[in-house]
């Protein structure tokens, strides 16, 4: 993979699908999976222990934004949560 074919964008958060375009305008909507085994050269590129995401369809590469709080991200925050399932305390 060569570092000019290399096409990184900014996953948005709770993003799921990829939305990139192809040459007629349509959108990619691939499924963005976590890519663990990236190659070496990929991740120098992107940085040491950055999560890395990519399309299933058009491989495009993703890395999420540092707000996204969502669990599609793994940064959620662990909430208490009472006898009757319910959340307790306020969300931040």
């Amino acid at each position: 993979m060569s570092p000019d074919a290399l096409k990184v964008k900014d996953k948005k958060p709770g993003q799921r699908a990829c939305d990139e375009k192809d040459a007629k305008g349509k959108l990619c909507v691939g499924h963005l999976k976590r890519w663990d085994k990236a190659p070496e050269e990929v991740r120098n590129q992107l940085g040491k222990g950055v999560e890395i995401y990519r399309c299933e369809r058009c491989h495009t590469l993703y890395r999420p934004l540092a707000e996204d709080r969502s669990s599609a991200g793994l940064r959620y925050e662990d909430r208490p949560v009472n006898i009757f399932g319910d959340f307790s305390g306020r969300r931040s």
